[in-house]
């Protein structure tokens, strides 16, 4: 791990490599297997949500919605996680873990900045639902079809078109996310900085990183990927794992506060 030569506004970004991912994993899964409680419980609450919104979705017989909505879904993750970055701090520095103290993490930061990048994640999780009805209108027109169900639907033609432009849509907007909150959300909760100072820390960030920053964006993706496919099961496990590790990438990747 080596410096970078500036540190604007008194933040130092560091460089890191690709041993430095897989470090905060391993460093991620550590501090679930210390406080699996709190872990399983935010991956818990975090899975409900997925799993509700999706069974809303067969209610309403629009599960074809289903894939864009999982799709979307992990983009709220940053700031979900919040309490579970409270819980790495609290271990790194061997402070107790009080079930009161991380769960009103949320309201303690209330008159600080986490809260506006809660809206800066809605605003993004709302642009991907509008692109997706976008796509899929343009797609299949104004009604969709009634014949054949979700499977036959997004294997048609017009399905795999829609398929195709939404990924790389989704895939932008997610990158975009990604940018802007990998390192300013944990910062927010870690020292005094505005919003925007963070952000603009974050992207730098990536951009002076680029190859560990897109592994492990890569990583995130695959692996939230694949803890959805069991009706979001795995983001019991899963969520938490990458929760802790987010937690400890900012760590590596931005030096101590002067």
């Amino acid at each position: 791990m080596e410096h970078t030569a500036d540190a604007r506004d008194g933040i130092e970004i560091r460089t890191i490599g690709l041993p430095d991912v897989t470090a905060a994993l391993a460093q991620g899964w550590s501090d679930f297997r210390r406080a699996p409680a709190f872990g399983l419980f935010f991956g818990a609450v975090f899975s409900a949500v997925g799993v509700v919104i999706c069974l809303q979705l067969v209610v309403w017989g629009t599960s074809y919605w289903a894939l864009p909505i999982m799709a979307g879904f992990p983009l709220i993750g940053p700031f979900a996680a919040v309490g579970l970055y409270d819980v790495s701090r609290r271990l790194e520095q061997g402070a107790s873990l009080d079930w009161g103290e991380v769960l009103g993490v949320i309201a303690r930061e209330r008159g600080r900045q986490i809260p506006s990048m809660a809206f800066v994640t809605l605003f993004f999780f709302l642009a991907w639902v509008y692109f997706a009805h976008l796509i899929f209108a343009l797609s299949f027109g104004l009604a969709a079809p009634v014949t054949g169900g979700p499977v036959e639907m997004l294997t048609s033609p017009p399905g795999l078109v829609m398929l195709a432009v939404g990924t790389v849509v989704g895939g932008g907007l997610a990158l975009l996310l990604f940018a802007i909150t990998v390192v300013s959300v944990p910062m927010l909760l870690d020292r005094e900085v505005d919003v925007i100072t963070a952000m603009i820390t974050s992207v730098r960030t990536v951009v002076e990183n680029r190859g560990p920053m897109l592994a492990w964006a890569a990583a995130v993706a695959g692996l939230s990927a694949l803890a959805m496919i069991p009706l979001f099961l795995g983001m019991m496990v899963i969520f938490p794992v990458l929760g802790h590790a987010s937690w400890h990438l900012y760590r590596r990747v931005i030096g101590p506060a002067a």
